[in-house]
């Protein structure tokens, strides 16, 4: 998880009212690290949700894609202030989200980034202890702490 994540791209308090609001404030700040067009990541994720929910159950969301002129898979995590409708599979509202973005011809380290961050947030005491947060650091080191059990 270290390579998909760094502090500044995590953020433990987000306000937002809506999927669509959601969606665009992660372009947003995607847009800022990866350099691609805010519009662009927004299409994407927007026609990736219509294709289906990616509000995983249990108040999970991982929205996903693949951009062109990326360099590598990053990562976005939030947890939102209050949590929103996501029309996830189990039909509960979606406070933590992690996005995805990974290079248009990579397919094998996007599957492989996008198991490890379901395999993560299927952990219900991860979760728990991620909505406990309220700093970037100390969720960072939660998903540290995980990866380092998934390695060994």
């Amino acid at each position: 998880m270290a390579e998909l994540l760094h502090t500044e791209r995590i953020v433990p308090r987000l306000k937002v009212n809506s999927k669509k609001q959601l969606l665009m404030e992660l372009a947003r700040r995607a847009a800022t690290i990866t350099g691609q067009p805010e519009r662009i990541v927004f299409d994407l994720l927007l026609q990736r949700e219509r294709l289906g929910s990616t509000g995983v159950g249990r108040g999970v969301a991982i929205p996903h894609g693949r951009l062109p002129r990326l360099d590598k898979v990053y990562g976005i995590f939030a947890r939102l202030e209050r949590p929103i409708d996501f029309d996830s599979v189990d039909d509960r509202p979606v406070d933590l989200i992690f996005m995805l973005l990974a290079p248009e011809g990579d397919g094998a380290d996007h599957l492989k980034a996008l198991a490890r961050v379901s395999r993560a947030l299927r952990d219900e005491k991860l979760c728990s202890k991620l909505r406990g947060c309220d700093t970037a650091d100390a969720m960072l080191a939660l998903f540290s702490a995980k990866g380092d059990q998934s390695a060994a």
